[in-house]
């Protein structure tokens, strides 16, 4: 069994996954800004400081610490925060690793499908093309280079970029259902890739058990859904009216600004990696939904 860091585990990815892992018999120790459990070490960016009790026995690093994407308007300030909230704790991870010389088996690290940028378009994107050149894409650019500097010491990395988390305990679906109705965004047509929290859990603990899964891996469900069709379907799953007027682009460009561009785009991503090496108990968005909805 493997001693496992996670960075970001008081999250909703870090709970269930801690869940996960805890339960098949690995321990977990989370970083964090306060500690209160025993299993919980304090650091904090600003003063480069990581509790040397964290790393203690441990193989693995599993690095999920993010500002969340679409929590505030993107303001330059805020801008500056998403990135750095993710690169410097990976930096300084990087060099703690080095520092108190933890014989680290393995840095696996999220990521987002924003690598691709959101762009509407019938390509269906894979591992293998290049980012784009809008802010989402920059942040998970920077966020996979930060993570791949840990193969300069010899140290294999596994990145999962990750679309949509679906679950029952907040997230994408907590802002989705409102309290009346459904309504698409926009004109509706924008896929949205995504992936049931059981399955995304169930893929980092394969980064744990499988040596050989190392590399870029999209972690997103075999399933193309376009925004409105995803809406229609979980109006059915949850029995709530969907508005057969879409939410115009206008309102949401107007209330979130810059921000609006990730929900308003999106292109379809390949599972088609993730799929030769993992049998998804999920690959379609009826059965995840009734699962999450009818349990």
């Amino acid at each position: 069994m493997a001693t496992i860091l996670i960075t970001g585990g008081t999250g909703l990815i870090g709970k269930e996954l801690t869940k996960k892992l805890t339960s098949e018999g690995h321990v977990v120790n989370i970083l964090t800004r306060t500690p209160k459990k025993n299993n919980e070490f304090r650091w904090n960016v600003e003063e480069s400081f990581i509790d040397k009790d964290a790393f203690t026995n441990v193989n693995y690093i599993i690095h999920l610490a993010g500002a969340g994407i679409a929590d505030k308007r993107w303001t330059n300030e805020r801008k500056k925060e998403l990135i750095n909230s993710r690169v410097k704790t990976a930096n300084l991870l990087f060099n703690k690793i080095q520092e108190y010389q933890v014989p680290l088996e393995k840095f696996i690290s999220a990521s987002g499908i924003g690598y691709y940028g959101a762009v509407t378009s019938n390509k269906i994107f894979t591992e293998k093309d290049e980012s784009e050149n809008d802010f989402i894409s920059k942040i998970c650019v920077k966020w996979e280079e930060a993570a791949y500097q840990f193969e300069q010491i010899d140290i294999p990395v596994t990145i999962l970029r990750t679309g949509v988390v679906l679950s029952k305990k907040g997230g994408a679906l907590q802002k989705m259902n409102t309290p009346l109705f459904l309504s698409a965004l926009g004109n509706g047509k924008q896929y949205m890739p995504w992936i049931h929290i059981d399955d995304l859990c169930e893929l980092y603990a394969k980064t744990i058990e499988d040596k050989d899964f190392n590399g870029i891996f999209n972690a997103v469900a075999p399933e193309h859904q376009t925004n409105e069709s995803f809406t229609k379907l979980l109006g059915k799953v949850i029995n709530k009216p969907v508005l057969p007027m879409n939410t115009p682009s206008f309102i949401l460009k107007t209330a979130l600004g810059e921000m609006a561009y990730i929900l308003l785009q999106g292109s379809k991503v390949s599972s088609e990696k993730t799929s030769n090496a993992y049998n998804f108990i999920f690959p379609n968005l009826k059965t995840a939904l009734t699962n999450i909805y009818n349990e």
